[in-house]
């Protein structure tokens, strides 16, 4: 064995040959690219130059925000592309229950909010095309969301906390985090800070004038905050589309489309379809009309407006 351990140890170690060498070069560099461009931070779908989108205010931030609780959540019915929110008003517990807590008692989908109904038949007319929806006045994500679950990028505004908290729910439960970005603001005309009143117990019914945030609910206790203010024109460049442009702001929807002056002057292919609430009383409440609001849009050129309820659908005739 000693002899054996002797001969096999005076063997000289076998050389790859230059042939060999040569054939295995291309192998190496192949897979040091494929190594180096999968680390490449440059390395993103759809384009090699990629730049993060930068607003002038940052978005909020579902991961670092305190989670809302209790949480309260369900599918909603009858919708082609079906999604899920979070509740932000219970009602009046024990006893008078929120209707969809009761429906999801008795095993129920929450009911369809007509404003999800509508934003999604209209997207469904616009599916292939690149644009943004904007939701201005988003409360607990039920347009945003409406549109999220069929691929399309949303910036949805809400400057009330209790309804962002909620927002950042459905983000999680549909798994639209990459389409839907947040801002913790109040959509107006002008950059600064606003007083906004905040109903206990209808956080939907919370508005920029203390009048109409209690217009239907007089006895609900008020709270005054102050809020950030950023205009539409502010946020949105003049290079990135726009679909469609949701407001439901309690009466504030005047001073929105004046700050979003620059977008609903865009000629008549690249302007956005416009939802907006037009409540006489709430717009009286914040000092305008829907009047004002016609005139106005007819002079950026929405002429061509109708009634859905207390929602008024504009276009560019």
């Amino acid at each position: 064995m000693a002899n054996a351990w002797k001969r096999e140890s005076s063997k000289q170690p076998k050389h790859l040959s230059p042939a060999l060498l040569l054939l295995s070069l291309p192998l190496v560099l192949l897979l040091f690219l494929f190594y180096f461009n999968a680390r490449s931070p440059l390395n993103l779908p759809n384009s090699t130059l990629y730049v993060p989108q930068v607003y002038p205010i940052p978005p909020f931030d579902c991961l670092k925000s305190p989670q809302a609780h209790p949480v309260v959540a369900n599918i909603v019915e009858n919708l082609k592309y079906p999604f899920l929110y979070s509740l932000s008003d219970f009602g009046s517990l024990p006893d008078k229950p929120h209707k969809n807590i009761v429906r999801l008692l008795k095993g129920k989908p929450f009911r369809r909010p007509d404003i999800s109904a509508t934003i999604q038949q209209l997207l469904e007319g616009m599916k292939g095309r690149n644009g943004l929806v904007v939701d201005v006045g988003a409360n607990v994500g039920m347009a945003s969301f409406a549109a999220a679950v069929m691929g399309f990028k949303v910036l949805a505004f809400e400057p009330v906390i209790d309804n962002l908290l909620r927002i950042c729910d459905g983000i999680w439960f549909n798994r639209v985090a990459d389409l839907v970005t947040v801002f913790e603001a109040a959509v107006s005309d002008r950059i600064g800070n606003i007083t906004f009143y905040k109903l206990v117990g209808r956080l939907d019914n919370s508005a920029v004038s203390a009048t109409g945030a209690k217009l239907a609910f007089k006895s609900n206790e008020e709270i005054a905050l102050q809020v950030r203010t950023i205009p539409l024109d502010e946020l949105i460049t003049d290079s990135e589309p726009v679909l469609l442009l949701k407001i439901d702001v309690q009466g504030w929807e005047y001073h929105v489309l004046k700050g979003a002056v620059k977008l609903l002057s865009r000629k008549k292919a690249e302007a956005p379809y416009l939802i907006y609430e037009e409540d006489e009383r709430l717009l009286q409440a914040s000092n305008s009309s829907a009047k004002e609001i016609r005139d106005f849009l007819l002079s950026v050129g929405y002429s061509h407006c109708v009634q859905h309820g207390t929602d008024a659908h504009c276009t560019k005739a």
